[in-house]
């Protein structure tokens, strides 16, 4: 029997990255593949929780661009009294401005937010253009086999930063 590849998944997919940008588009493309995450955070109440994910990136437009999808936690009914998520993030290079534009899709929460992301000091600083509140995304100790994102909100418009929520990632093996 030959597996059914849906229309929409063939033509979004791409099997690796546009040639003549294969530099540029490797500050992402470095975490294509499956990840496991551990979620640390607050629940409802404001206690410190863990709470395990997963994390999938892939190719995707002709290879011009990564896409990527979060589900913390895998099924939303084994987190109750936190703030879930399952969404999306499209990235892509920018030559115009030598960096990344970035949005993020949180269907489960109506949430869309906009960052331009660079590389700083062997991580990955995504910055947000939204005020709601604002938003500093960032990808830490980036090794082949694990990563740490950490999620900072400011509410005084850049000034002093609170950290919102930070995930361990550890790569899956096939």
């Amino acid at each position: 029997m030959t597996a059914h590849i849906d229309p929409l998944v063939g033509a979004l997919h791409a099997a690796g990255p546009f040639g003549p940008l294969s530099e540029k588009l490797d500050l992402f493309g470095q975490f294509v593949g499956a990840w496991d995450l551990e979620w640390y955070g607050k629940n409802h109440d404001g206690h410190d929780i863990m709470v395990p994910g997963e994390l999938h990136f892939g190719w995707v437009l002709g290879g011009r661009a990564v896409q990527d999808v979060w589900r913390v936690p895998v099924d939303p009914a084994d987190a109750p009294g936190m703030r879930g998520f399952h969404g999306t993030t499209i990235r892509f290079y920018d030559s115009e401005i030598d960096a990344w534009r970035s949005t993020w899709l949180d269907p489960l929460n109506g949430c869309v937010r906009r960052f331009v992301g660079r590389p700083v000091d062997g991580g990955i600083v995504l910055d947000g253009l939204d005020d709601d509140p604002r938003a500093r995304w960032t990808f830490r100790d980036i090794t082949a086999e694990t990563f740490r994102w950490i999620g900072e909100l400011s509410r005084d418009g850049g000034r002093t930063w609170v950290l919102d929520e930070e995930m361990r990632a550890r790569r899956r093996r096939s």
